[in-house]
């Protein structure tokens, strides 16, 4: 990696940590809800496991790259639900590693609705590793071969509901203190903030028939001085084995920021498998490609027997 990829990776990384989108984001998020609203932990009644990995922009070089994996289960009753989530963001020779632990409470337990709310604890550690950098020159003073870290503590809430096993929706803040965060040390220099991100969240089912649903799905983010960030996708399943879904992401200088392909596939009643990849739509995608996405989902604990299903509404 050369030092004008060094110096422009950083800008970015801090730019954004600054001034916008700090949040990682993941196109399967209907999968993923633990990693954004922790009063999601516990909600499906058993212990429930799930893994994904994104690869953003695979055509340039030292472009994101994150994996997450996250466990939740209820504990003594199924009212009270616990869960963490651990995970890896890179972009360049900047680091993200993320632990976050979940606690949520139904406070409505009716058979009609039900409403969680939840609390999380995070800690996270920021890095830029100056020693994988190679300089355009053979001795480059600015790269002292040394690794920058920055531990942070912060805490989330959220509720998240649902009605009839047929419509969900949650609203959440992943962190909401405002730490101080960037690499200036002189006097007088403008540190960077953690800025809290508000998630908005809905989808649900609609009955097509005896063998298909279709499962429409929002996911909508702001955080201050950034535009509004929308997730859009809507997939047809199949018996609760398979589906096959578009999505769409808005942003970007045109059309929107990507268009994306769904699919999920439920190898058996514990164990299901999902995949997506984004068409780049804004000005640069002739020049860092698509991103990907690979996910696997598991109840890691045999479901009693008259327990619903509902795979992708929980």
């Amino acid at each position: 990696m050369r030092l004008y990829f060094l110096f422009i990776a950083a800008l970015l990384c801090f730019h954004q940590v600054a001034f916008g989108q700090q949040e990682h984001r993941y196109t399967q998020f209907m999968y993923n809800k633990l990693s954004y609203n922790p009063a999601y932990a516990g909600i499906r009644g058993l212990l429930t496991g799930t893994a994904i990995y994104r690869n953003q922009w695979f055509k340039m070089e030292g472009a994101p790259r994150a994996a997450q994996v996250s466990v939740h289960a209820p504990v003594f009753t199924q009212r009270v639900g616990v869960g963490a989530v651990l995970s890896h963001h890179q972009i360049g020779l900047h680091r993200d590693v993320q632990l976050t632990a979940a606690y949520s409470y139904n406070i409505i337990n009716g058979d009609e609705f039900s409403m969680r709310i939840g609390v999380s604890g995070n800690l996270r550690v920021l890095s830029i590793d100056f020693a994988k950098a190679t300089p355009l020159i053979q001795y480059d003073p600015s790269l002292d071969d040394k690794r920058i870290n920055e531990a942070l503590a912060n805490f989330g809430a959220g509720i998240y509901g649902t009605f009839q096993e047929k419509l969900y929706f949650g609203f959440s803040v992943p962190r909401i203190v405002r730490n101080n965060i960037g690499l200036n040390t002189e006097p007088g220099m403008r540190t960077a903030r953690e800025e809290p991100h508000f998630y908005g969240t809905t989808g649900g089912i609609i009955t097509l028939g005896d063998d298909f649903n279709l499962m429409p799905a929002a996911l909508v983010r702001y955080v201050h001085n950034a535009p509004i960030d929308v997730d859009l996708s809507l997939s047809l399943e199949f018996r609760r084995i398979a589906s096959l879904g578009l999505g769409y992401r808005a942003g970007g200088d045109g059309l929107g920021e990507s268009l994306n392909l769904l699919t999920y596939w439920q190898i058996d009643p514990r164990i299901g498998i999902g995949a997506a990849y984004d068409m780049t739509l804004t000005n640069l995608r002739s020049f860092v490609g698509g991103s990907f996405e690979l996910m696997m989902y598991a109840d890691l604990v045999k479901r009693k027997k008259g327990m619903s299903n509902p795979r992708f509404f929980m």
